[in-house]
């Protein structure tokens, strides 16, 4: 195992607030309010300001593993323990589109039975942690200034329909394979349309956190040999064309009619605050310089994975914040630090148009089958 003398000890002094950071980060706030009200009135109906779209909802458990070392056994980590997980699988876009338009995907993890105080005071005794992550290694837009910029092209065009989505899909797929291509990405996330089994993707934090005493990016990559085999692999053209609304829940659904799924969550610890930056998240940080450790295993038994019911628990019910969490994996940069407000404020609109309470679910029997 990877010994831990090279770690960069966390401190608060590791984040350093940009200039006119509040005012940024409130225009971008502003505008994807303004993005939400304009897809209610398309929808008639609140949806998610990113990730609108999800394809299931997943019922596991997160086992940590035993006898981590010292600069693993951090935060949620620090103790081996099994937790029951509802997992969102989603792709990028903030409104709801066919499948057939590749987008990044994410994965969302609620873990359930996690005591402590959490970061959030309105949510501070919650039995509840959240990590999101996307099937890509970085944010492209690394700094608040570029995800403005990004953000007012993305309102500009909010109500163009599908014509615009597309123009973002491809330019979404062009930086990627271009990553990929120079060694920069992983190779398994390449897009192209409509793109490979969701279920063979490797997800990341894109961005830094708080792993206890130390600072990390995390990832979810296919452990099982089942899904290890999905990893690039090509949508059969059949099952697209039969469906290309819808195509990914089918697959999703389909494999877990059966099948049993295994992934391995895994951090990768800051060595070098010059070539891992905490304040631009558009940085890749290199493996060779800090592999990412395994230090969790996900596991997903058989089951319906997109009932009505627990569709609209995930849709409209539930929350994933990466601020809900306990203080010790609190998001990092200037990118995260605009990411609170703009998820504190889409989800209080999202359940006031919806007359849907927020909840954090106290038992994984919370989730409809």
């Amino acid at each position: 195992m990877i010994q831990s003398l090279n770690y960069i000890p966390y401190s608060d002094s590791i984040e350093v607030i940009q200039s006119d950071e509040q005012e940024i980060s409130q225009k971008i706030v502003d505008s994807m309010a303004r993005v939400n009200r304009l897809m209610y009135e398309k929808y008639r109906h609140a949806i998610r300001d990113a990730h609108a779209k999800s394809h299931a909802i997943l019922k596991g458990e997160l086992q940590v593993y035993e006898n981590l070392p010292e600069h693993l056994a951090q935060g949620l980590f620090a103790k081996a323990k099994t937790y029951p997980v509802i997992v969102r699988l989603s792709t990028a876009q903030g409104s709801i589109l066919p499948d057939k338009m590749s987008a990044f995907r994410g994965m969302a993890i609620k873990v359930i039975g996690v005591e402590g105080e959490k970061l959030l005071p309105e949510l501070s005794d919650a039995l509840t942690q959240d990590f999101l992550m996307v099937n890509y290694p970085v944010i492209p837009t690394g700094t608040i200034m570029e995800y403005l910029k990004m953000q007012q092209g993305l309102e500009k065009q909010a109500d163009s329909g599908e014509l615009f989505q597309e123009i973002a899909q491809k330019a979404a797929v062009g930086v990627q394979n271009v990553l990929a291509a120079v060694g920069l990405a992983d190779h398994t996330n390449e897009l192209s349309a409509p793109g490979p089994h969701i279920l063979g993707d490797t997800y990341f934090s894109m961005a830094a956190l708080r792993f206890g005493a130390y600072v990390a990016k995390i990832n979810v990559k296919p452990l099982s040999e089942n899904i290890k085999e999905l990893s690039g692999k090509k949508i059969d053209k059949d099952i697209i064309e039969s469906d290309e609304h819808a195509f990914l829940t089918k697959i999703i659904s389909d494999f877990f009619q059966s099948g049993t799924a295994e992934y391995e969550l895994g951090a990768q610890l800051c060595t070098d605050l010059d070539i891992m930056p905490v304040e631009d998240g558009s940085v890749q940080w290199p493996e060779d310089k800090s592999p990412y450790q395994p230090v969790a295993k996900l596991t997903f038994l058989p089951q319906q994975t997109f009932s009505p019911e627990r569709r609209v628990y995930a849709d409209d019910t539930l929350s994933f914040n990466p601020f809900h969490c306990l203080p010790a994996h609190r998001p990092l940069g200037n990118i995260m630090r605009v990411r609170k407000l703009a998820y504190e404020t889409s989800s209080r609109y999202r359940h006031h148009m919806n007359a849907m309470a927020r909840v954090e679910p106290a038992s994984i029997d919370e989730l409809p089958n």
